[in-house]
């Protein structure tokens, strides 16, 4: 599905991706309410900004499992929304995912290319996961990557060895491995200023 917006910017470069920030998650047991605000405030700066620019900002949204009303990725559910606490925005393009890239069994790529964008903002839920994965391939595939830690959201994790990982700590790994070999990492204020020298 797509929405198309009208940017200020004749020929805009950068695209914000806001992955998977959806009502989903509050219905699933491993979420933990304590990071939402920091990162919601991240992510609705760079919405904003965005906006601000005129550059265009990409909604991803997330579902898999049973299509079925008691199953929170299932669209049957009602959930497959935008989270509370997100800024509303106009999207340029939304696509409704399936796997953790963004880019796979999605119009994504190909949009992408027709409007010619070249650097690509990662935001959304989780961190490790569906944002490090497209991050992964949206690198590959030759797109510059900005990650923003700040503007991504995810909760503890218990290892196979039954050990306890903190957010902060798979940020952390998250962050050290995609850090110069996949994406640049950025504060919200990083991206917003290498995004709007990029349209300049």
């Amino acid at each position: 599905m797509t929405n198309t917006a009208t940017p200020s910017l004749r020929h805009p470069s950068t695209a914000l991706l806001v992955i998977d920030v959806q009502a989903s998650f509050p219905a699933r047991p491993y979420w933990r309410a304590e990071g939402a605000p920091t990162f919601l405030a991240a992510t609705n700066q760079l919405i904003a900004g965005f906006e601000a620019a005129g550059l265009p900002i990409v909604r991803v949204l997330h579902e898999d499992g049973p299509a079925r009303t008691d199953n929170p990725f299932s669209t049957l559910s009602g959930l497959v929304r935008p989270l509370d606490g997100l800024r509303e925005f106009t999207p340029a393009l939304t696509v409704l995912k399936h796997r953790h890239s963004a880019l796979v069994g999605t119009e994504l790529g190909i949009w992408l290319h027709q409007q010619g964008i070249r650097r690509l903002v990662v935001t959304g839920i989780r961190t490790e996961q569906c944002c490090e994965t497209t991050t992964r391939h949206a690198s590959d595939e030759g797109w510059t990557v900005d990650y923003v830690p700040d503007a991504t959201l995810t909760f503890d994790m218990t290892t196979p060895t039954g050990e306890r990982l903190s957010a902060a700590q798979i940020v952390e790994r998250t962050v050290t491995v995609l850090a110069g070999r996949f994406a640049t990492i950025c504060t919200p204020e990083q991206a917003l200023q290498r995004a709007t020298e990029a349209a300049a």
